[in-house]
């Protein structure tokens, strides 16, 4: 029975072909980075992000686990329940350097060496925070 089990799952394997099973070359992806911000707070929050976030994420991209890093804020404001006050957008080398939190953490110390300090006014720029969400997002090809 086992046997038959194992010649069932291989032929259905093969049924699907090659490109099913096979792990696709990888690709470059995107990460949006959304903050929400406490009202009046803002310019405080992305003074901190740029101080203690983008230097490491500088040394990813100059290592090249980075592709791109863009930075916006809304220009006009809309409703509160889908107020954001900063977005950033990164795009990786791919899928498993983006999913990989601990990239960053060789620079922590070489960019901070007063450990204590950074923590501190890490755990002050995410007090200033409402919410953060991430969203994968990917390109979409339109006609010409």
């Amino acid at each position: 029975m086992k046997k038959f089990i194992v010649v069932f799952l291989l032929a259905g394997a093969m049924a699907f072909g090659n490109g099913a099973l096979a792990q696709t070359a990888p690709h470059p992806l995107i990460i949006e980075g959304y903050y929400k911000v406490k009202w009046g707070y803002a310019d405080e929050f992305i003074a901190l992000w740029k101080k203690n976030h983008y230097p490491l994420l500088k040394k990813l991209q100059q290592k090249g686990d980075i592709l791109s890093i863009v930075a916006e804020t809304p220009v006009l404001h809309s409703s509160e329940d889908s107020r954001w006050d900063f977005k950033v957008a990164i795009t990786f080398k791919d899928e498993h350097t983006a999913l990989d939190y601990s990239i960053v953490d060789p620079y922590k110390k070489e960019l901070y060496p007063d450990q204590e300090s950074y923590g501190k006014a890490e755990q002050h720029r995410f007090e200033l925070l409402i919410s953060h969400w991430d969203v994968i997002v990917e390109p979409v090809s339109l006609p010409e």
